[in-house]
């Protein structure tokens, strides 16, 4: 009895999860499928001109690190249309369809390629930014996002109503951006930029054709059967090499990806912990990661330090398992060629305007551009004529009851003649809105 009872409810369990995650359930007609995705696969016409208006959107969008018209250059492009068609193509056995896909991406890669070179080389912008740095070196992450994307794009094109998952899953995987990547290294003429980005264009491709083929697969579509059954064993044999020679180098750059990270943490760990001294301050740091020697090279103002000291914190590096990376430190003459005074300033004024952090705001307190010091005196000269000269700047005011400082906004101004009192008002009115400082020491003579 109560076996009975626990197999009912087992039956009732595979039940549910059997109905919600059936796949069969709003299929569409498997003609229409294949139909539907064989047309997409055509590069011709009008399809051809988005590819190339969506190329030259995007181009942009990395050209001026712009993410959403990166994104929005990602939802105009139809590359993912012979990808899919490809994966069908294999799971179904058609190699027309498998042969019209691969020769239609190759057409809208080379096109694309090209339309991304030449804007590359007409633009008088011509720094990597950070979006299309992103796309030079594939890990195994890239890997994982091109196979659930693909998985879900392959789902997505089978069904009865068709939603917003297709344009999801080209913003995912980003096909298009490595190619305008691509573009970008042979305009430059780095080649290392090109060969990461059309890896992991590649990447992309393969692993959505993986996933269109075991989604067409697992729904069990009709297969054409080949007339030398070798065949069918030669196509499984060719995507098993395929997977494995494109996810070997990802595995090995993520690698040296999370190990870099691992050692900048540490690192920030340690400067962070070990010259924490009130005597000693950091002005500048870098980290270098490799395999075969890390360092940390640190640039230092203040008491200087004397060498055991250098030497024992070598010794502790171990403590942030930070054995065998090189520890550099200049000071005193040594960091003279070094010194970026400018680095300097801005460190010591931080320092300054920490002290007392609940009375300012350090970041808020912003020196006065020419223009808009120009923009000042124009205006000034027209609503308040009296006034022949001033200065306007910052200024640190020390208590005499505390060890506390404030910093305000001091306007001072030379009169030619008596300046009432209703003017003071209207002033100081007119210099919170100019300066955006609503705390000013207004003194006019």
């Amino acid at each position: 009895m109560v076996q009975n009872k626990a197999n009912r409810k087992v039956g009732y369990i595979r039940l549910f999860l059997q109905r919600r995650f059936n796949l069969n359930l709003d299929k569409a007609d498997e003609d229409q499928v294949v139909s539907s995705i064989r047309s997409n696969t055509v590069f011709v016409g009008s399809s051809l001109w988005i590819l190339i208006f969506a190329i030259f959107i995007a181009s942009i969008g990395l050209n001026v690190n712009s993410t959403a018209v990166i994104i929005g250059a990602m939802l105009i492009s139809p590359l993912m249309g012979p990808i899919i068609g490809i994966g069908l193509g294999i799971a179904i056995n058609d190699l027309a369809l498998v042969k019209q896909g691969a020769r239609n991406l190759l057409i809208a890669a080379l096109i694309s390629i090209s339309t991304s070179t030449l804007y590359f080389f007409i633009t008088p912008l011509h720094d990597a930014q950070s979006e299309l740095l992103a796309r030079t070196t594939p890990t195994i992450w890239d890997v994982f996002i091109a196979f659930l994307g693909g998985l879900a794009g392959a789902i997505a094109v089978t069904r009865k109503e068709k939603t917003n998952v297709i344009p999801g899953v080209a913003i995912a995987t980003a096909l298009m951006p490595p190619l305008c990547t691509a573009g970008f290294g042979l305009a430059s003429g780095n080649l290392l930029y090109f060969a990461g980005a059309l890896y992991l264009f590649f990447i992309n491709s393969l692993f959505i054709c993986i996933s269109t083929y075991l989604i067409v697969r697992f729904l069990k579509f009709s297969k054409k059967h080949f007339e030398d059954p070798d065949t069918e064993k030669k196509v499984s044999r060719y995507i098993l090499i395929s997977v494995i020679v494109t996810i070997t180098p990802s595995i090995y750059l993520a690698y040296g990806i999370v190990q870099k990270s691992i050692f900048e943490n540490n690192a920030q760990k340690f400067v962070r912990e070990e010259f924490n001294s009130g005597k000693i301050q950091v002005v500048n740091k870098s980290f270098k990661y490799s395999r075969s020697l890390s360092e940390i090279d640190l640039l230092l103002i203040g008491e200087q330090m004397p060498t055991p000291a250098i030497d024992s914190l070598r010794a502790r590096l171990s403590d942030y398992n930070l054995g065998g990376t090189k520890l550099i430190v200049r000071q005193g003459l040594d960091a003279s060629s070094k010194i970026d005074f400018s680095q300097i300033k801005a460190s010591i004024m931080e320092d300054v305007f920490a002290r007392d952090s609940s009375s300012l705001n350090a970041q808020s307190v912003k020196p006065l551009t020419k223009d808009i010091s120009e923009e000042i005196g124009a205006e000034l000269a027209a609503l308040f004529p009296n006034i022949k000269s001033y200065s306007l700047g910052t200024a640190i005011f020390h208590r005499t009851d505390s060890i506390k400082m404030d910093t305000l906004m001091q306007f001072t101004g030379k009169t030619a003649g008596r300046f009432p009192t209703a003017d003071k008002a209207k002033l100081s009115k007119w210099l919170e809105a100019k300066t955006g400082k609503k705390t000013l020491v207004l003194m006019v003579d």
